[in-house]
C-alpha cells in the first residue's frame, strides 16, 4: 500500500512538536517545492537543524527524508489527487455528508497506515490465552468498549465490560494474572481509564491499550498498544473521528480471535445466535 505522507502529516498534526509543526506546515503549503530540496535547504528555509528534519520524518513513519520525498512525489502526481476539505457553513447536507464519510476513509488509511503486524499479533495471543477479558473505557470510548463486549461474547471467552467507571474500576480490582484488561482512550490520558489501568495492572492483569497517542500514559504502560489515526476540524474533534479506527481495530482483534479458536467460538456463536432468535417476531 503506497504511503499517504499528506495524510499522515495531518493525522499526526495535533501531537507534533512546535518545531515538528514548523515542518508540517512547511510541506502542507509547498510539498510541491519540497519534491525538489534537499534536507539541507529545508532545514535553512525553516531555520532548524537537519536532524530536526530527519526526526521528523522517521516520526511520521519514514525512514528518513528521502523516502518521505518519493512517497510525496507519488502522491502530487497522481491524476486525481486526494482533496483534504474543511466542512464549510454554507455546505449542503449532501455535501456534509460525502466529507464525512471521505474523512472516515482517511481515518482507517492512516490508520492502516501505522497499524503494526506483531503488536496485532500479540495481542491476538494474549487474548486467547486469556481466562477472562475485560474492555475498560469512559466517555465516547465507553461505547467502544461495549461494541467489543458485543463481538468478544460470541468468541468462547468470558468478555466483560461496564458502562459506570466505579463499575470498571471495581472490575478491575479483582482481575488476576490470567486475565487481560483491554483499555481505550483517545487521549491516553483520561485519569479514570489510568486509574483502571493501574489497578488491573496491581493485580498482574495483562493489558492491551488502544489509543491514538503513542507517548501518552496508555500508551507508554502497557504490555500492548495498538494506535489510531485521526483529523481534527472545526466541527468534528479529532477524538470523534478516531472512533472509526478503534472501532475496526477491535473488529480485526475479534476476527483473528474467531479464526485462531474457530471450534469453541463456533459453539458460542451458535448458542448467541439461537438466544437472540427467540426474540424476534
Amino acid at each position: 500500500m503506497p504511503q499517504n505522507c499528506l495524510g499522515k502529516i495531518r493525522s499526526y498534526y495535533a501531537r507534533l512538536s512546535e518545531k515538528e509543526k514548523k515542518i508540517a506546515d512547511y510541506i502542507l503549503d509547498s510539498p510541491e517545492k519540497i519534491i525538489h530540496n534537499t534536507i539541507n535547504e529545508v532545514a535553512e528555509d525553516l531555520n532548524v537543524a537537519d536532524a530536526t528534519v530527519f526526526r521528523f520524518c522517521k516520526r511520521i513513519g519514514f525512514k528518513g527524508y528521502q523516502a518521505m520525498k518519493i512517497a510525496l512525489a507519488s502522491e502530487i502526481f497522481e491524476p486525481i489527487q486526494q482533496i483534504h476539505e474543511e466542512i464549510k457553513e454554507d455546505d449542503t447536507e449532501k455535501t456534509v455528508a460525502v466529507k464525512i464519510f471521505q474523512s472516515n476513509i482517511r481515518a482507517l488509511e492512516n490508520t492502516l497506515q501505522i497499524l503494526d503486524g506483531p503488536s496485532i499479533q500479540k495481542a491476538v495471543d494474549l487474548l486467547l490465552q486469556a481466562d477472562r477479558v475485560e474492555f475498560y473505557g469512559t466517555g465516547g470510548s465507553n461505547v467502544i468498549a461495549m461494541d467489543a463486549f458485543h463481538k468478544f461474547v460470541r468468541t468462547g471467552i468470558k468478555a466483560f465490560a461496564f458502562i459506570d467507571s466505579h463499575f470498571q474500576l471495581m472490575s478491575a480490582s479483582q482481575l488476576g494474572e490470567k486475565d487481560v484488561a483491554v483499555v481505550i482512550s483517545h487521549s491516553g490520558t483520561n485519569k479514570d481509564t489510568i486509574n483502571i489501568l493501574r489497578t488491573a495492572q496491581k493485580n498482574g492483569a495483562k493489558t492491551i491499550g488502544i489509543t491514538s497517542y503513542p507517548k501518552s500514559p496508555i500508551g507508554q504502560n502497557v504490555d500492548v498498544a495498538l494506535f489510531t489515526s485521526s483529523e481534527e476540524t472545526e466541527y468534528r474533534s479529532e477524538a470523534l473521528s478516531s472512533r472509526i479506527g478503534q472501532l475496526s481495530l477491535i473488529d480485526a482483534l475479534y476476527v483473528n480471535m474467531m479464526i485462531r479458536n474457530k471450534d469453541k467460538a463456533k459453539n458460542s456463536l451458535d448458542k448467541v445466535r439461537e438466544a437472540i432468535s427467540n426474540t424476534r417476531m
